[in-house]
């Protein structure tokens, strides 16, 4: 028969139902010796693609090195039943270092990708545009992007005191659109230790991608710290360098290394932006209370080349991703977990939403949410205050007379806005609404930038003596007539 997405929703709950059974460590000696060098030598034979539509392909990844647990794939076509797609060594060209070998068909796949023609008038022009490969992470990009950051199926005790679990998707159903859509649907079935889940993923890619997700989560134990809509991402340093206090800075040519450089969080109206830091002793986790929340994104505002100077990696066409809830987020928070880093290919940064009460077990927990690529600002999609940050700077405040070495106590932060609310006559009057957790904030200027159409905010911050431990968070907006017409400025030093 057919399969539905009743029909998988069906299977995640038999799943929860019943004790998890961990998946066979079954790869083949040869695969499992793999080198990086080697896996990336196997290529699929794009001629072998299966074809959905007219504007959409598929293409499988190959198990072997990291990628080691195996993902059923099934095809579903508009009329009739699913059908399995079938290993075969004559899909994928193995590479010097398997040459020669041949696997079981029963060996199976890693994971897949989708690629899709963008120009509606040239469909054999399919570029990559999603890819879902490892534990519960999938890679989204909308039309001239690069892939960058992560999503991800769920998280579960992400930075909390216990080891964390990586559910993982065992298997994917690929319906078969309509000749001519431009849309596709995946099912999906998800499985860990304490949780199982069917999802739908209905991807429509263009400029920018949107991805409408719907999940049934079935608990196996009641989680306190379930991450929905989870994002992962890269921060190794940016314009304020790697960010904590004392880090210790990158010896690279490069002046910015990162896949995202802040988080957005929209809530009651307020639009709150927290620059990313790297560089502390520990790992940091930040709670943004929300009651609702309205939208969180890992988002990449930097968008120019001169940032970067990376040819290859191209950051500054990463895309950012904007979560918009729709059912299943009550009242939480959204949580920023920060892993200190020196390797640009570490994600080293996740966001998700949790949930203040934890998700009881034996339930079923109904998801949905939309996740839509971010290109540069504004858009539409990141709502809230229309003037947002684009840059935060730091210094020594003591650039009349500077010491050698600066002095700890006196430290310059430059604050970047721009946007439509903002005046574009620089005799306007704008103010500046500044905050600190401790030490003060003195002297604030607000001054017009010509060059960029923005405006500027330089503050001074004079921490306590002694330092606290943990983060201080400084914080600001601009103020006209009264009314906030920034974004709020949340960062942690």
């Amino acid at each position: 028969m057919p399969i539905t997405f009743e029909g998988v929703k069906a299977k995640a709950r038999a799943l929860a139902a019943a004790p998890h059974r961990p998946q066979a460590d079954d790869l083949p000696p040869a695969l499992a010796a793999l080198s990086y060098d080697g896996y990336r030598a196997i290529t699929f034979r794009a001629e072998a693609s299966p074809r959905l539509g007219r504007y959409f392909s598929a293409q499988l990844f190959h198990r072997g090195f990291l990628q080691r647990k195996r993902v059923d794939l099934f095809l579903q076509p508009r009329q009739g039943p699913a059908r399995p797609i079938a290993y075969a060594p004559d899909l994928f060209d193995l590479g010097p270092e398997l040459k020669g070998r041949r696997f079981s068909p029963d060996l199976g796949f890693a994971g897949f990708r989708l690629h899709f023609a963008f120009e509606a008038g040239a469909p054999a022009n399919q570029e990559e545009v999603l890819v879902f490969l490892g534990a519960s992470y999938f890679r989204l990009r909308g039309f001239g992007q690069e892939y960058g950051l992560s999503a991800r199926g769920a998280a579960i005790r992400t930075g909390g005191p216990g080891p964390e679990e990586f559910p993982d998707f065992t298997a994917f159903w690929i319906c078969e659109p309509e000749a001519d859509a431009r849309e596709i649907e995946i099912w999906a079935l998800l499985d860990a230790p304490s949780l199982a889940g069917a999802y739908r993923f209905r991807v429509a890619p263009g400029d920018p991608s949107v991805m409408r997700v719907e999940a049934a989560l079935h608990p196996r134990v009641a989680l306190d710290r379930l991450g929905l809509a989870p994002l992962t991402s890269m921060f190794l340093h940016g314009a304020n360098g790697p960010g904590a206090r004392g880090a210790e800075p990158f010896d690279d040519f490069r002046p910015q290394v990162h896949d995202s450089d802040g988080l957005a969080v929209l809530t009651r109206g307020e639009r709150l932006w927290r620059p990313l830091t790297n560089g502390r002793a520990q790992p940091q986790i930040s709670a943004f209370g929300v009651d609702p929340l309205e939208g969180f994104g890992l988002l990449q505002r930097t968008r120019d080349f001169p940032a970067y100077l990376d040819v290859q990696a191209r950051h500054e066409a990463r895309p950012g991703l904007w979560v918009a809830p729709e059912a299943g987020f009550g009242r939480g928070a959204v949580q920023l977990f920060e892993i200190p880093s020196r390797e640009e290919y570490m994600d080293n940064i996740v966001a998700a939403f949790v949930a203040e009460a934890p998700v009881p077990a034996g339930a079923e927990w109904p998801v949905r949410y939309t996740l839509t690529t971010v290109d540069a600002e504004p858009v539409d999609v990141v709502p809230g205050a229309p003037a947002r940050v684009v840059s935060t700077r730091v210094g020594s405040a003591e650039r009349l007379r500077p010491t050698t070495p600066p002095s700890p106590g006196r430290r310059l932060y430059v604050v970047d806005f721009e946007g439509p609310a903002l005046p574009t006559d620089r005799s306007a009057t704008l103010t500046a609404d500044v905050s600190a957790s401790a030490g003060t904030l003195v002297d604030p200027v607000v001054e017009f930038v010509p060059q960029t159409g923005g405006w500027r905010l330089y503050v001074e911050w004079r921490p306590p003596t002694p330092l606290p431990g943990g983060d201080v968070i400084l914080r600001a907006r601009l103020i006209r007539e009264g009314k906030a017409v920034t974004e709020t400025w949340d960062m942690a030093v």
